[in-house]
């Protein structure tokens, strides 16, 4: 039963090295980058005092379609994520476009973040605020990052989780602590909220939880892809559903007017701790940044690599350092787009524009649910060691849930998204025409 492409024995192939809490620590690092230090102002802005309702409503959202991702990514062993599934099910230009876009988001992602880092370096360090300060801290943490993903996926995987503890227990204490110091009547839902508030903080929250999809996109590389994927799927949504939920309280019950913060677990963690509290957060969001970004170069650079180990890409992107058993053309070239953009500063139209980018890997990994069930497929994808019950409610439910979320977006949003995939297209006529 064929799910992924043939190649010859002697072929280099990706050294099988992440257990079931390496893929969890990928999935949570990503989806806890910079965002959770930053988004809690945006989102109260939005949704009021329904905010820790929100974050716990887009949690359970998420989880629904992360069930999704968790049963098709059973099916699978091989590096790719939802591209394998979106080509497995809908044929081979969608599974294209839906890697594009998944990589795309990525980029923009890494660039963004990397700037953010450099802002947050620059609050206690003036002179990486701008100038050649700034352009050699962005540069050699990416060059760094890169040289790090080269070496060895056991090196990759050691970093995203020392990064992801680091970043943890920072917020641990900071919750901790805060939960003490919660004006309750400021989380309690009382006032009602419009359509278009609704809409637009759904999109921000959906943001916010973003880069769980990043999980099965490492399966090449786990020891046992088709039980460990599912398991750190579910356990990530989980585990950030609780973090946020509980950092939205402490930074909304402590500030009272948290809409106007620009820093707001930084501006709460300073309300209640002093000036070592708000250090702390900073150090945390740093490594947060840091890790998040490692994390972009290892997902980013599989996502090419599958493109091209399904000939969709030319043959340079397939290439596996016959040392260090790694992508080493994806990472160089993951890393080099993201560096372009980061010094460029088109990444802050990019990083809109996978606002709603990031909804087509979604939105795929729903359909391969219900797709792949049919008995036609049985012979083309092994079955599934995870099955979400109740039938095709979870897999509707998802989809719907992704296509809503869409309601929320700006018309530049929108067009930034349908652009993205106007270029995939064509990138993916030119590379068949040259066949």
């Amino acid at each position: 039963m064929p799910s992924s492409p043939t190649f010859p024995a002697d072929r280099v192939s990706l050294r099988r090295a992440l257990g079931r809490w390496d893929l969890t620590a990928i999935g949570i690092n990503q989806v806890i980058g910079g965002a959770i230090f930053l988004m809690p102002a945006p989102v109260a802005a939005q949704l009021g005092d329904w905010s820790v309702v929100g974050f716990v409503l887009a949690g359970m959202a998420s989880l629904l379609v992360a069930l999704c991702f968790a049963e098709v990514s059973s099916r699978f062993e091989s590096t790719g994520g939802p591209s394998l599934y979106a080509r497995a099910a809908f044929g081979r230009f969608a599974g294209f476009e839906v890697g594009w876009m998944q990589w795309f988001t990525r980029v923009a992602s890494q660039a963004s973040v990397v700037n953010g880092l450099a802002l947050a370096v620059g609050f206690y360090w003036h002179s990486f605020n701008s100038g050649a300060a700034r352009l050699l801290l962005i540069t050699s943490l990416i060059l760094a990052l890169t040289w790090i993903n080269v070496r060895g996926i056991r090196q990759s995987s050691f970093l995203v989780n020392f990064l992801t503890i680091g970043k943890l227990v920072p917020l641990g204490i900071f919750i901790a602590i805060g939960l003490f110091h919660v004006n309750y009547s400021r989380v309690v839902p009382s006032a009602s909220l419009s359509l278009g508030q609704a809409g637009a903080g759904a999109l921000l929250l959906m943001y916010v939880f973003g880069g769980y999809d990043v999980v099965p996109v490492a399966a090449g590389e786990a020891t046992e892809p088709r039980r460990h994927v599912p398991f750190a799927l579910v356990t990530t949504i989980l585990g950030v559903t609780v973090v946020m939920a509980l950092a939205q309280t402490v930074a909304q019950g402590s500030l009272p007017d948290i809409a106007r913060s620009r820093t707001p677990i930084a501006d709460s963690a300073y309300a209640f701790m002093g000036s070592g509290g708000a250090l702390m957060i900073g150090v945390g969001s740093v490594l947060s940044m840091t890790g998040h970004n490692a994390g972009a170069v290892l997902s980013g650079s599989r996502m090419l690599f599958a493109l091209a180990e399904n000939r969709d890409l030319p043959s340079w992107f397939a290439r596996i350092h016959p040392r260090f058993r790694t992508p080493a053309n994806c990472v160089l070239a993951t890393s080099a787009v993201a560096l372009a953009l980061a010094l460029s500063g088109t990444f802050e139209k990019l990083a809109a524009a996978s606002a709603v980018a990031r909804l087509v890997p979604y939105a795929a990994a729903c359909g391969s649910t219900l797709m792949l069930r049919r008995a036609r497929f049985s012979a083309v994808v092994r079955p599934a060691t995870f099955v979400v019950p109740f039938g095709p409610v979870v897999p509707f439910l998802g989809l719907l849930i992704s296509i809503a979320i869409m309601s929320g977006a700006t018309w530049q949003q929108l067009l930034g998204g349908l652009s993205s995939l106007v270029v995939g297209a064509a990138l993916f006529a030119i590379g068949g025409m040259k066949k």
